[in-house]
């Protein structure tokens, strides 16, 4: 495609190559991981103002109590925000392994039609040249020998 085009989007190359999207989803995950800090740092800071902040006639616990509901709110985001980095990577990993499952798959379907040619036209058994004798037993193991070890001395009829 043309860069010109007003259709173009610069995303389309990157999804088309599985390394270009595992370069660009590593770079939004480092970019996330970098927030993250930042709102590990605000979650602490926070919890710790939260918790000195005492009223008049309040009990030990009461100001732990009211700082639980900010508290619980920004663990739920930095819990999102971990579960969407680990996402991040996980895409990247199945993106490749998608293009790897292609590549096996056009293999494999030739591999299944030259074995389904092969069981359709089996090859053709090219007969001895010096055939077996018909009175010769030793030559025909299968059906004359021994049928238990008991029977290893005799000769079966």
């Amino acid at each position: 495609m043309n860069s010109n085009d007003p259709n173009h989007s610069p995303l389309r190359d990157v999804a088309q190559n599985p390394e270009a999207t595992a370069r660009y989803l590593a770079d939004v995950q480092r970019v996330l991981l970098d927030i993250g800090k930042n709102l590990e740092t605000l979650a602490h800071e926070t919890r710790v103002h939260l918790r000195d902040t005492h009223v008049e006639g309040d009990r030990w616990y009461h100001a732990r109590l009211r700082a639980m509901p900010v508290e619980k709110a920004l663990g739920n985001v930095l819990k999102n925000l971990n579960n969407l980095t680990e996402g991040l990577e996980k895409s990247a990993y199945k993106r490749r392994a998608h293009d790897e499952a292609v590549v096996n798959t056009a293999k494999g379907r030739k591999e299944k039609a030259l074995e389904r040619e092969r069981k359709k036209n089996p090859p053709t058994l090219q007969a001895a040249p010096n055939p077996p004798q018909q009175g010769a037993q030793g030559q025909n193991l299968g059906y004359g020998g021994p049928t238990s070890i008991y029977d290893m001395g005799r000769e079966s009829a």
